[in-house]
């Protein structure tokens, strides 16, 4: 008997086959009869249940027998128990990882600050670190949006001697071979780890080459160590723009803060604003120049889109007394309206009666979805709306979230998590590590995902794919529409995987 088919029947015998049954087998099998082998795959399903040295014999068994060795550690149910329900968490830090290697992972908030660079159109963007940096944010930035090849992406590479001396000097030189070739009208001085690291002080050089040039340098720090993805390198570049901004007489327009998708004219909160007269001031970081940026404070109210534009709002509200709306892309019509109601209260201006309409409509809308949603469980990942006050409002519609993957956690996001609990307690767990979670479905069996997956092996699963993607283009009811019309076409799809996939 080979060492294969010996481990095999010590596989059987473990899972509680009789020894005379195996013995019985064997004899029949040496008179040339043919007799139907263990199950592979009732083995492996009975070992997923399995525990401790009882599991790890399994394991070391099947791979005797020439199967794949198996994963330590990535067992669902194990998964699971290492994290936390979302009414034990306080703080950012009491949210785990699934897993301590993480795939596809977060990106470096060195790509936030590029992409708010490329925002502005007349902004040169420097970036200070090694040659791998240099690299990454070339490639990000080889496009027409950045000017190509030859753009507004140049790079400071330090050598050993910069880092083990300082690299003041070496970005003086390099700076006048900047202004010489490029004669920028803003310049956005991005820092990286090793700069952090080795402690050179880029704020107070950012202030000595503004006053040596007469141009706008605005540091932004994007220390990867420190942030858990890259969007503390949105909003600090946004909050930088401060800098360049001035005083001015207000002009009653409104400013856009932290849009960083598609075109403002296209959405729904535009078109509302155009009808009633307001005019538009500066986009920012959605296709704005430093002269636009220096006039911000002639506005009559910021219309904060993103998360990322909360401190600049609130710097400029301090410094111009510019007060500001906090208009996300809200997953509630409530929420919608309520910022709309915020934003006509702000302008002096008559709500339009056209906003209740709309808000009438998402209400039907909701009646229609609401019967087919019922109690369906789902895995949130990543959307283009506020992570926990779209979960409370597919809460409220009757969808069940079975894991929640968040990396930040405002004090404002506990009335939204309180509403949650109301109706469910969900694991959480830190976001961009989809790997481990291929365990996690199996054992949760959720409807659909939400956010950014393989939408094949989510098939095979019974499982179907939400994207939103689309919504990052959209402003105020439109939200709600795209959401609900989404939801309800993934979990019709979700009923026809899971009848494919025998579930």
């Amino acid at each position: 008997m080979g060492l294969k088919e010996d481990a095999m029947w010590k596989m059987a015998e473990k899972m509680g086959m009789p020894k005379s049954a195996i013995e019985a087998i064997k004899a029949k099998q040496k008179q040339g009869e043919k007799v139907a082998m263990p199950s592979m795959d009732k083995i492996m399903s009975m070992m997923k249940q399995m525990k401790g040295d009882q599991k790890d014999e399994m394991r070391k068994m099947a791979e005797k027998m020439g199967m794949p060795p198996q994963a330590v550690g990535m067992d669902g149910n194990e998964i699971l128990g290492r994290l936390s329900h979302l009414s034990k968490v306080q703080t950012i830090k009491d949210v785990p990882q699934l897993t301590t290697a993480l795939f596809p992972g977060t990106h470096c908030p060195l790509m936030g600050a590029a992409m708010i660079a490329g925002g502005i159109d007349d902004c040169l963007l420097v970036i200070v670190g090694t040659d791998e940096c240099s690299y990454y944010t070339k490639s990000l930035t080889i496009s027409e949006r950045y000017g190509g090849i030859a753009g507004r992406c140049v790079s400071v590479v330090l050598d050993s001697h910069d880092v083990t001396f300082g690299s003041t000097e070496s970005m003086h030189k390099a700076f006048a071979e900047i202004m010489a070739e490029y004669q920028p009208k803003c310049v956005m001085l991005v820092t990286t780890c090793v700069i952090e690291v080795i402690g050179d002080d880029y704020d107070a050089i950012a202030d000595e080459l503004t006053k040596k040039y007469n141009i706008p340098v605005l540091p932004v720090h994007t220390e990867h160590f420190k942030c858990e993805d890259h969007f503390p390198g949105f909003e600090r570049a946004i909050t930088a723009c401060q800098r360049i901004m001035q005083p001015q007489e207000s002009d009653g327009s409104v400013n856009v803060l932290g849009l960083r998708f598609g075109n403002f004219a296209d959405t729904e909160l535009y078109g509302l604003l155009e009808q009633a007269g307001v005019k538009i001031g500066v986009q920012l970081p959605s296709g704005c120049t430093t002269e636009e940026i220096r006039r911000a404070p002639a506005a009559k109210v910021n219309i904060v889109v993103h998360d990322i534009a909360l401190p600049l709002a609130q710097a400029m509200q301090e410094k111009y007394n510019i007060p500001y709306v906090y208009f996300n892309r809200f997953a509630a019509p409530e929420k919608i309206l309520q910022a709309y109601q915020h934003l006509f209260e702000y302008l002096g201006l008559e709500l339009p009666a056209e906003i209740g309409k709309k808000f009438t409509e998402c209400k039907e809308l909701e009646q229609k979805v609401l019967p087919e949603v019922q109690g369906v469980p789902y895995i949130y990942g990543n959307t283009q709306y506020d992570c926990f006050e779209l979960n409370s409002y597919l809460c409220s519609l009757g969808l069940v979230p079975q894991l929640i993957q968040s990396n930040h956690l405002r004090e404002d996001n506990f009335p939204d998590i309180n509403n949650i609990l109301a109706a469910t307690d969900p694991y959480i767990c830190k976001a961009a590590n989809i790997a481990p979670l291929q365990y996690v479905y199996d054992v949760l069996q959720p409807w659909f995902y939400m956010g950014h997956e393989f939408g094949d092996r989510l098939c095979r699963k019974g499982i179907a794919l939400l994207h939103s993607d689309p919504a990052g283009k959209m402003l105020g009811f439109e939200c709600n529409k795209f959401l609900l019309r989404a939801v309800e076409k993934a979990v019709s799809d979700a009923r026809k995987f899971r009848e494919e996939a025998g579930l």
